[in-house]
């Protein structure tokens, strides 16, 4: 369930401004999504100019991206530790608490953006909300179907498998499971609701990303404008 919103010309704004924080010998994680595939296009031209740079990709297509455009990769286990991760986000609210996971590429993105000594969402203002409340992806062992939504429910969620575009049947994620989009309404304790659906077994992971992103970068019509936390 990918979210729509935005010109194209504030997530190119958001995307390149985050890429300047790419200085050289930097290894970056890069995200996955319309505006993230800004930033890496505009690391890609820095590396062109002569920039030292790795990137860990968050997906399949964020590698294909990547590779199209010149940037050198690297798998996560390659590396110690990433300097700074560029991702999207389908929301983030006042406190840069975020919902991720309309390209279904949320377990891997939330272990490449966590390992980040500096984690920056990049946005257009159609993601940006006072609270969250839009549909949670939860990414499910395809056996664990059943009872994992079962269990979603008890929380107060409305689970829907995703259907795959122009195809039958469910999408499966890069690692062979399945989502669900769960509607929780407004979530008012996002820390609660992360805690109690990963501690469901069969879970995956979701996406929701609690107290990961340091700074927001919000492309507008004229510029950019810079949320950090705290």
């Amino acid at each position: 369930m990918k979210t729509t919103g935005g010109t194209d010309d504030q997530k190119r704004r958001a995307g390149e401004r985050a890429a300047e924080l790419v200085t050289d010998g930097t290894t970056v994680g890069l995200g996955t999504g319309s505006t993230a595939a800004f930033a890496v296009r505009a690391i890609a031209r820095a590396v062109d100019d002569g920039l030292d740079v790795r990137g860990v990709p968050t997906s399949f297509a964020t590698r294909e991206l990547a590779r199209e455009e010149g940037v050198p990769l690297v798998a996560l286990d390659e590396v110690e530790t990433l300097d700074l991760a560029i991702d999207g986000a389908d929301q983030v609210d006042d406190d840069l608490n975020a919902i991720k996971g309309g390209g279904a590429a949320h377990t891997r993105e939330k272990v490449v953006d966590a390992a980040a000594d500096r984690f920056v969402v990049v946005a257009d203002p159609s993601k940006t909300a006072t609270t969250l409340d839009r549909a949670v992806a939860v990414e499910v062992l395809p056996d664990a179907r059943t009872t994992v939504a079962a269990r979603l429910r008890e929380l107060g969620g409305d689970p829907t498998l995703r259907r795959a575009e122009r195809k039958d049947g469910p999408v499966v994620t890069d690692n062979g499971n399945l989502v669900f989009d769960c509607e929780f309404g407004p979530i008012d304790d996002p820390a609660t609701l992360s805690s109690d659906l990963s501690a469901i077994p069969g879970c995956v992971e979701h996406g929701l990303f609690v107290g990961m992103v340091d700074e927001v970068y919000v492309g507008t019509d004229d510029g950019v404008e810079v949320r950090t936390r705290g």
